[in-house]
């Protein structure tokens, strides 16, 4: 890059070099040149090359100031600039070249701005009086420099003559340049504090704007008798809050529009604020502050710092006005732009290529910190950098959460990662760990893991299909562990690459082995937070790590046995200054004898000799109370090292050792201090951050506090006094806040990387940029390529081909075995048709036998039986159960209980309690379809009137497809929303509950609760005894006999338990039959479209009575005489027939015997209900024969809704009784199974069952409000729009009736007695009718009002009558919840009784047990020991006292070693099952919050979505299912009808106009042609007789004067003249009618014609 001289003769590029310990300032003029062009300097005669082949130099610049205001400024087309660090940076954005110029005086640049015209740019320095340089461009070079304090905003005016600058802290002074004159033209004081910005007004030179903390102010350049001044007016904010202001506009008029912090716009007027502007709904315009306003091409561009860019009317902010006494209007933007989230815009430049616009802005990332008070942002800076050893990449890490790789060969980004946490420390793995294959990166984050990174090429990968946008680098997680609690601070891989440290602030080091896998080694404690940590280098016998701690302590690990020695550092530095002044004092007092000896005129020969003095006392040496930090350091030497620190101590470079007698004195007794020290130059206030060396360590670059890079050349690879005595210094981060957080070189010493805390990166070249370019290139490690894969799909294909052939062998061994069984059943068959007819064997004959037979053989042992064996079934499941067959009982059994003195323990509790209702969900049931079934369907509606409207032509046929679609997709989009919340309920149904337990734990628990040991000591006040331990051989005796007994017992009581169970069947069998049967009768007044399913009645099976099998009587006997004698008739036909060898014949012989089931006798009620259904059905249709009447439709209608509640309340009733059965027998079945309490499993029953029953009538009752709403849709839909008599109809819809219930007819009944409760009935609805006088007064709603449709007033009674159902069956429903909930109450109390006395039985059970215990230990036991069984030894030797020992076996004794560590490690696995858990538990709630926010995104864009579309949120479903409205369709159908026949009626009354109208036209015209012939001859008449009376008035008088004929020939052309113009002019206007509508108009009147006109006419 070519660097031209600048203003001052000194180049752009020139870096000042310091070379000693007094080094003066810059030259005036430059240095000379050699003859290569190099500038050569001379220290202590070595010559140093500072540019050149050989220089180090500015390579790129990776990072950008976005904190800096108006850092982003335009040049031309395609180049910008902007400031970072000390460096401003030339874009060029096509080429992506970088040029830099840096700050001249060093101390950084404050401000840039561009000229209008682009052909000069201003730089305003930073530091002590900085300068303003005006630079030519493209040239580069200086052209002006003005001199000022400091500099925040700069602005040049429209014309690009004067330059406005305004000053920064302390005086804030505002100047205004005649810059090519470099002189100040105007000069005042902006404001007392910060000031952001100033800027000339675009309309108008002489006014300017500043704006800055809490104001705005505005300036005019007056002319005042003293000469030209500066005037400003602050602005006044009024009733409005007082806000920074940073972005502002002045308009074209004068007036100025402003941003707030808050986010309002601001629009001033005459120095006060005219309106505040929000966004509809009193939200601000952006939520933060806005940072610029851009006017551009009529619109107003807001930048805000909440990432939107918002473009508004410049119109309407130019008009607006106050409204009210808020001050806020309310303003629509007109479009807007989301930069991204996190994101602060604070400036943005628009360029024009090749006429396309583009917007360049300056955005800065910012993380947001929020809490339950305020929230904060902070810009994170970079936190740790790394090299590569092996190739030209470098990684960083910051507190984004992200690291990143860079190439700072290809100058550019090659890959990042992501996490959860930030990062704070980095290495680069050595060569050693980091083989040529792959390239590992150790990363610590600020929760303490530590995460081991792989660098790769993804382009080395196999191709995946769907892999896309493969870079030239990514990363991936190879490992991730977190020994710490606090940040990590540093990393450090041991020198042959076998151990990695890790340090934290929590004040611990980890060791870590390297392998394949990194394992811990082990940890150790350090007395402070850890700053650094430094392995030994390679020259040093033994490998050893030094810690670095913040607190100014170091320490040195041996990493054979951590073996730690301790440095406390002791301030020094208050004492060497002390000993410097002393020196300084005395070669002053030196300096003054010489010069009096030189004044007296003798001469010098010898100094004297210095007279020992008395030793004075010296001045108190200070010592900071807190120590100062170490910044960073490094070995020397075995046992020695060199720090830097901070603080007090800055300034210095200290050489420390450890010393032998640091274990004499406890760490914080120790002083020790350093035997040798360093003066640095410049680092009393600007200390030493980070050191490092190239490979040689001939070089030492060190990164200082103030952002410069220094690089100390050195004679000898140890670090000594004389070793270091000149540097290279180059300013290049931000002075302020650009401290050097890490220096390297490359791993070829080529290079030279440094990072700040400004979040920039520079790089530098320590060889010629030629042969960089020429051979240099980043290299990124190929990844590395495993079979692992491959072994995977060998194990899978292996273990699928085990079981492919596993299931073909079970097939083979099943084939065989069938055809095996296949061949035995044939060779059977062959051997039974081979013998003789009546040896031949039946099925018949076998089942017959154990029929006979059996019954006889059982009554032998029904003497001794109490119990036969009962099955019960289930009633629509598999489950059953069964009895036990119970033999009588020995009476000694009982003898041997009642002597028995123990009683019975219960074995175990069924534990019910808090699991009531926990796991119950309430069960949703599809809804909204009440009603659909009872009517017809729209579609349907719509297909018969279309038939039967033929009239309406295609239009209507394509209008009534159109409807049908319309139908169709809303029944569709029904259906979706129906199955969606089905999938819905059926999900959150599968929800467990917050308080469900996972069987398996639970089940855990209880083995460990049971099975666990218990080593309390027995004198311990809760010590339990085992179950083992609890019974003696003499007890036992006793308890088989009493256990014998309690056994029968129990299954006595369970028998009959079983058989009661038993009796309930069959009476819920015959109430089945019962309710069946009524049905049936029901159903037979009904139409078939009414009948519902009958449910089966359920079979008692003949293993469930088996005592009917000894039970007989008359029938039963007859009808075993004619089985028998049918029998006997079809084995006759049998052995007659031909051909019938086989037994297969036997399967048509009789069926077995029928069993007695109740079926055959109904109850004595239900018959009489049926009787009483049977007689009324049959009345009915008696008197159906006759026309019926409109009562006896209704009482018909009412009878049919009656027939059709009953048989569904029936139907419900026997499902229910099977329901109640089949979970009876399967609680039955549990109960027996798990041998549990039955008082409480029978209570949880009931309890359960009665919430059931709750369940089921709340849905019923949300059924039924569904088909109410229904109802009232359906009224509402058939009243249509804009019906005059929807008020009447709803209040006869609404009216309340007091109904007549119906009585039962009990038996047949006369006729009389019929027609008494006819009248009964009618008199009772006259009754109702006279109560509701009020209403009738109103209205009557038995006539229909005049011009109402009859049919829809007499739906509307219908609907009324179908309301009044409803809402009877809605109060017997709650009625029966009620009930229910009484009965529930009530068990629950029952339920807590007995669990409390359960409770109370168990504790007195254990208070005895526990009392037995204590007094079996009051008993003395005397166990004999020998010595060598006594292991309870103290220092050695037995004590005395052995009464805290224990006494247990070896066996005992290794168990419970074993059971210690076998808890060990179940503990720990346990804790890392946790750790999983947690960190699961973490990852769903994160994922459920991404989930939470992408809903309330989603369902913010969908509401934006729908105020753009239709100007309101709407109901989405209601939408989609939105039909069509039959009525209002029918009635367009109509007019649609009317309009056609109107059509054609007008057309024909049209044409019938058009005819006449043109019989008129003739008429007209005829009339017209008589008229003007009658006006012709009327004229002529008029001339005749004029020419008469002439001729007989004035004869002779032709001859004298002109000639007559003449004079009226001449009349008569004027008179044509005038008339064809005039009938011109009346053409022109009729022409002008007949273009507007069908009008006529008449000619005027016209002028008598003569002769001459006649014959012309």
């Amino acid at each position: 890059m070519a660097h031209e001289p600048c203003h001052g003769g000194w180049p752009t590029w020139w870096w000042w070099c310091c070379l000693g310990p007094s080094c003066p300032p810059p030259p005036s003029r430059p240095p000379p040149r050699s003859p290569t062009g190099c500038l050569e300097l001379q220290w202590e005669g070595v010559p140093l090359v500072v540019a050149g082949s050989s220089c180090i130099f500015l390579r790129h610049s990776f990072g950008y100031d976005c904190t800096k205001r108006a850092n982003l400024q335009l040049l031309d087309h395609q180049t910008l600039i902007y400031i970072a660090g000390n460096q401003l940076v030339l874009l060029d954005l096509k080429t992506k070249y970088q040029s830099y110029l840096r700050s001249s005086s060093g101390g950084g640049i404050g401000v840039i701005t561009a000229h209008p015209d682009k052909t000069y740019f201003a730089v305003g320095e930073k530091g002590w009086k900085p300068n303003m340089i005006i630079y030519e461009y493209p040239s580069l070079k200086p052209y002006r420099i003005l001199r000022d304090e400091a500099y925040a905003s700069a602005d040049f005016n429209r014309s690009g003559t004067l330059l406005a600058t305004v000053g920064s802290s302390p005086d804030y002074m505002l100047t205004v340049w005649d810059w090519k004159q470099e002189k100040i033209v105007l000069r005042s004081k902006a404001f007392s504090q910060d000031v952001y910005k100033v800027t000339f007004s675009p309309e108008n030179e002489e006014q300017l704007t500043t704006s800055g903390a809490g104001h705005i102010k505005f300036w005019k350049m007056a002319l005042t008798f003293t000469g030209l001044k500066l005037q400003g007016a602050l602005g006044r904010f009024g009733t409005t809050a007082l806000t920074d202001i940073v972005g502002y506009i002045e308009l074209p008029d004068g007036k100025v529009l402003s941003g707030s912090e808050w986010g309002n716009l601001l629009l001033w007027e005459g120095g006060l604020i005219k309106v505040e502007l929000c966004r509809p709904g009193r939200k601000t315009c952006h939520n933060g502050p806005i940072n610029q306003l851009v006017l551009d091409e009529g619109e107003v561009i807001t930048v805000g710092g909440d990432g939107y860019i918002r473009v508004w009317d410049f119109e309407k902010i130019d008009t607006a006005d106050v409204v009210d006494d808020s001050g806020l209007v309310e303003m629509e933007h007109m479009n807007e732009l989301l930069v991204g989230k996190n994101v602060n815009l604070s400036s943005m430049m628009k360029i024009h290529d090749h006429g396309n616009p583009i917007w360049y802005s300056q955005v800065r990332i910012i993380f947001i910190f929020t809490s339950f008070v305020d929230s904060t942002t902070s810009l994170c800076f970079i936190e740790a950098m790394g090299v590569s050893p092996t190739t030209y990449l470098m990684a960083t890490t910051a507190l984004d959460h992200s690291v990143r790789i860079y190439d700072f060969i290809g100058n550019c980004l090659l890959t990042e990662m992501k996490f959860k946490q930030g990062g704070t420390a980095l290495t680069w793995a050595p060569r050693v760990v980091s083989l040529p294959l792959y390239s590992l990166i150790s990363t610590g984050f600020e929760d303490g893991v530590v995460r081991i990174l792989e660098v790769y090429d993804p382009r080395g990968l196999p191709i995946v299909a769907g892999r896309s946008n493969v870079g030239k680098a990514e990363m991936h997680l190879k490992q991730a562990f977190k020994p710490h609690t606090a940040p990590v601070t540093a990393l450090a891989y041991e020198r042959n690459g076998e151990i990695l440290a890790t340090g934290s602030k929590d004040k611990t080091v980890f060791f870590f082995a390297v392998e394949d896998k990194y394992e811990p080694i082990g940890y150790i404690s350090v007395p402070g937070p850890v700053q650094a940590l430094h392995w030994s280098p390679p020259t040093h016998a033994e490998s050893k790590l030094l810690v670095l701690c913040e607190n100014g302590i170091a320490l040195q690990v041996s990493i054979k046995d951590l073996a730690t020695d301790h440095f406390r550092f002791y301030s020094i530095k208050s004492r060497i200054k002390v000993k410097e002044k002393m020196k300084e004092e005395k070669e002053k007092a030196r300096r003054e004898w010489i010069k009096q000896q030189q004044d007296m005129g003798n001469e010098i020969e010898e100094e004297p000799d210095e007279e020992p003095e008395e030793e004075e006392p010296l001045p108190d040496i200070y010592i900071p109370e807190e120590p100062s930090p170490i910044l960073c350091g490094f070995y020397s030497e075995p046992g020695k090292f060199w720090l830097s620190f901070g603080g007090y101590d800055s300034g210095f470079l200290y050489h420390c050792a450890f010393s032998p007698t640091q274990y004499e004195k406890e760490l914080d007794a120790q002083q020790d201090e350093p035997f040798d020290i360093i003066a640095m130059e410049g680092t009393e206030d600007n200390p030493i951050h980070r050191i490092s060396f190239c490979s040689t360590r001939l070089l030492m670059f060190c990164g200082m506090e103030n952002g410069a890079v220094r690089v100390y050349p050195l004679h000898d690879k140890m670090l000594s006094v004389d070793n270091v005595a000149g540097y290279w210094s180059f300013s290049m981060h931000d002075n302020d806040y650009g401290q050097i957080q890490g220096i390297y070189s490359s791993y070829d010493d080529r290079f030279l990387v440094t990072c700040g805390a400004d979040s920039n990166i520079f790089t530098f070249n320590i060889l010629s940029e030629e042969d960089i370019k020429r051979v240099l290139k980043a290299k990124v490690p190929s990844p590395r390529v495993s079979d692992q894969a491959s072994i995977e799909n060998a194990k899978l294909k292996k273990e699928y081909d085990q079981i492919m052939k596993a299931a073909e062998e079970k097939k083979t061994k099943k084939r065989k075995e069938l055809i095996s069984l296949r061949h035995e059943f044939q060779n059977l068959l062959q051997k039974n048709t081979e013998l003789p007819k009546h040896m031949q064997l039946h099925r018949v004959v076998g089942l017959a036998f154990i029929q006979a037979v059996w019954p006889v053989t059982k009554l032998q042992f029904r003497d001794s039986l109490e119990y036969d064996t009962v099955v019960v079934h289930a009633m629509g499941s598999s489950h059953q159960i069964s009895t036990y067959r119970l033999l009588a009982i020995s009476e000694k059994y009982y003898s041997i209980r009642d002597q028995s003195q123990t009683g019975k323990r219960r074995l175990s509790k069924f534990d019910w309690k808090g699991k009531e209702t926990d796991q119950r969900r309430q069960s949703q049931e599809d809804t909204g379809a009440a009603g659909v079934a009872e009517e017809e369907t729209e579609a349907e509606k719509m297909k018969k009137r279309s038939q039967a409207q033929t009239a309406a032509g295609r239009m209507a046929e394509t209008r009534i497809d159109t409807i049908k679609k319309i139908i169709e997709k809303a029944d569709r989009a029904k259906a979706k929303i129906m199955q969606r919340k089905k999938e819905w309920d059926e999900l959150f149904k599968s929800k467990p509950s917050d308080n469900y337990e996972d069987p398996k734990d639970v089940q855990d628990i209880q083995e460990a609760q049971e099975n666990m040991g218990d080593f309390k000591l027995k004198t311990a006040t809760n010590y339990k005894i085992p179950e083992h331990m609890r019974m003696n051989a003499e007890k036992k005796k006793i308890q088989l006999g009493s256990l014998e007994v309690a056994i029968h017992e129990k299954k006595l009581i369970m028998n009959k338990w079983i058989i009661s169970l038993r009796d309930l069947k069959v009476a819920i069998i015959e109430e089945i039959q019962c309710l069946v049967q009524e049905v049936k009768v029901i159903q037979s007044s009904l139409h078939v479209s009414n009948h519902l399913h009958i449910p089966l009645i359920p079979p008692l099976h003949p293993e469930e009575i088996p005592e009917k099998k000894f039970q007989y009587d008359n029938e039963i006997l007859l009808k075993f005489k004619h089985e028998q004698e049918a029998k006997a008739k079809l084995a006759e036909q049998v052995e007659k027939a031909a051909g019938l060898g086989t037994f297969g014949g036997g399967f048509f012989h009789a069926p077995l015997k029928e069993m007695d089931t109740p079926t055959q006798a109904l109850s004595a009620k239900s018959m009489r209900i049926a009787s009483s259904v049977v007689s009324v059905t049959q009345k009915t249709f008696e008197t159906e024969t006759a026309e019926p009447t409109e009562i006896e439709l209704e009482i018909a209608k009412r009878e049919e809704i009656k027939n059709i509640y009953l048989q569904e309340s029936l139907i419900k009733r026997v499902i229910l009784l099977i329901s109640n059965a089949l979970a009876t027998i399967t609680l039955c079945h549990f109960v027996l199974n798990k041998n549990c309490f039955c008082n409480l499993v029978l209570f949880q029953f009931r309890l359960n069952s009665y919430l059931e029953q709750t369940e089921e009538k709340k849905s019923e009752i949300v059924k039924l409000q569904e088909r109410e709403k229904a109802l009232y849709a359906t009224f509402q839909a058939s009243l249509g729009e804009n019906n005059k008599f929807a008020g009447f109809l709803t209040k006869v819809l609404k009216k309340k009736i007091k109904r007549v219930k119906k009585k039962e007819v009990e038996g047949e009944g006369d006729e009389e007695e019929e027609s008494d409760e006819e009248s009964d009935e009618e008199s009772s609805f006259e009754s109702d009718e006279e109560e509701s006088g009020s209403e009738a007064e109103v209205f009557d709603d038995t006539v229909c009002p005049k011009d109402c449709d009859e049919e829809l007033f007499e739906n509307t009674l219908q609907l009324r009558e179908k309301r009044l159902d409803i809402e009877e069956t809605l109060v017997e429903e709650k009625k029966v919840i009620e009930t229910i909930k009484k009965d529930y109450d009530a068990l629950v109390k029952k339920v807590k009784v007995v669990a409390a006395s359960l409770d109370t039985a168990e504790g007195e059970l254990e208070a005895y047990q526990r009392e037995k215990q204590r007094r079996l230990n009051e008993l003395h036991v005397v166990v004999p020991l020998k010595l060598h069984q006594v292991e309870f030894v103290a220092n050695g030797e037995i004590p005395n006292d052995l009464s805290q020992a224990l006494v247990f076996t070896n066996p005992s004794l290794e168990h419970l070693q074993q059971r210690i560590m076998a808890l060990q490690h179940e503990k720990f696995e346990q804790r890392e099952l946790y750790k999983e858990a947690r960190k699961q538990h973490k990852q769903l709630i994160r994922d459920r919050r991404e989930m939470e926010i992408r809903i309330q995104r989603l369902e913010e864009k969908c509401n934006q979505l729908m105020m753009m579309k239709f100007g309101r949120v709407v109901n989405l479903e209601a939408l989609q299912t939105l039909s069509v409205n039959t009525n209002l369709e029918e009635l367009k159908l109509k007019l649609m009808e009317k309009e056609n026949m109107h059509a054609q009626e007008l057309t024909k009354w049209e044409e019938k106009i058009l005819g006449l109208r043109q019989r008129l036209m003739l008429l007209m015209k005829e009339n017209t042609s008589k008229l003007q012939q009658m006006n012709v001859f009327c004229i002529e008449k008029m001339g005749l007789e004029t020419k008469l009376d002439a001729l007989q008035n004035n004869l002779g008088a032709e001859f004298q004067g002109p000639r007559k004929a003449e004079i009226k020939e001449k009349e008569r052309l004027i008179a044509l003249v005038q008339f064809q113009a005039q009938e011109a002019e009346v053409l022109k206007e009729e022409i002008t009618l007949l273009s507007r509508k069908d009008g006529r108009i008449f000619p005027p009147p016209q002028p008598p014609l003569s002769k001459g006109e006649e014959m012309l006419n």
